[in-house]
């Protein structure tokens, strides 16, 4: 038979509420009987029923962590949100949390399943791993006042919202810069995506340093559809590009293979930079050049900053921005021009 409240207070000659304000720490309870109680409960191998103390507490401890609509085999495959999960269940271990996902097809479905996992109380704030324009998670989340940490950066409630991220604008000057270093002046922006507010500010930090060293710049090359990819060679043969940035890493495989289709040889007849360092990057020849956007530290500290949240009752914790740093790693997509 385990041990129960009953009989650790019957032992300790105290009424069982006592034992109850003893486990939740209640500061009504005088230090002398805390240390009895607890010396009780140790001798006779209490352990507290952690779901009870959740209930009573009105707490949960777990976090919802929501995934964007997967409704693309990039996005199914992408290694982006594997990484993020596993750094933020590491990080809320070490805080004595659980982890809930929230993932589907769409956001009407996807929408259900957050209110589902609120108003159940299933956790006590989410961590959204993405910022989409047509996103109506985040204004269920914001209107209800709900505790919730954003990776990337919002389209609006910036002074409200709590959210860490890269600063996407700076990776994209970067990456568009280390293009420019290495001789390259005709240099295009392709992209799969062009609701994710991380495809503006990549492609912002692009037209800045293009802009800001003198050369042309390009409308993004946009690649939704087969009729897109057919266009791919026609782009490239018309703005004479020598170089192209590339929104992430998955997608860059394709512009690889596209390139190729369209017979560009890269880095060749054509240099090539993407984003995230994920395992994509060396999974095939040419490996890619690519800047590291360090994603454990994205998950550990959007998870230290929705605890934080959790434990401050008056809400100071809103609105912060944590910047995380990034890193160019050099492979082989990138070639040297010898004629600047």
């Amino acid at each position: 038979m385990s041990v129960t409240v009953k009989d650790v207070a019957k032992k300790a000659n105290v009424a069982t509420s006592t034992v109850s304000r003893v486990i939740n720490d209640h500061p009504s309870i005088s230090p002398a009987t805390k240390k009895k109680v607890r010396k009780v409960m140790e001798e006779m191998g209490y352990v507290p029923n952690k779901n009870a103390q959740n209930l009573g507490k009105g707490a949960s401890n777990a976090i919802g962590v929501i995934l964007p609509p997967l409704d693309s085999k990039e996005r199914l495959g992408n290694p982006f949100y594997l990484e993020i999960i596993e750094a933020i269940n590491e990080e809320s271990r070490k805080h004595g949390l659980a982890t809930a996902i929230a993932s589907a097809r769409n956001f009407d479905s996807l929408l259900h399943n957050v209110q589902q996992m609120h108003r159940q109380r299933q956790v006590d704030g989410f961590i959204l791993l993405y910022s989409d324009r047509s996103d109506p998670i985040i204004e269920f989340l914001t209107t209800h006042k709900i505790k919730f940490t954003l990776v990337g950066q919002p389209y609006r409630y910036e002074d409200e919202i709590s959210y860490v991220d890269n600063d996407n604008q700076l990776l994209g000057k970067h990456a568009t810069e280390f293009l420019i270093k290495n001789g390259h002046k005709r240099i295009l922006f392709v992209t799969n995506t062009t609701d994710e507010i991380i495809y503006f500010e990549r492609y912002f930090g692009y037209q800045k340093a293009l802009m800001l060293a003198g050369y042309d710049t390009f409308p993004a090359i946009k690649l939704h559809g087969p009729d897109d990819y057919m266009h791919f060679g026609e782009s490239l043969t018309e703005t004479k590009a020598t170089a192209v940035v590339v929104i992430d890493d998955i997608f860059a495989l394709r512009v690889l293979q596209l390139a190729q289709l369209h017979h560009y040889k890269v880095p060749d007849d054509l240099s090539l930079i993407s984003f995230n360092n994920s395992i994509f990057a060396t999974l095939m020849h040419p490996y890619l050049t690519s800047i590291d956007i360090t994603i454990q530290e994205l998950g550990r500290h959007g998870t230290q900053t929705l605890i934080d949240q959790l434990n401050n009752k008056n809400e100071l914790t809103t609105g912060v921005r944590i910047v995380i740093p990034h890193e160019l790693i050099e492979r082989e997509t990138v070639r040297k021009l010898i004629n600047n």
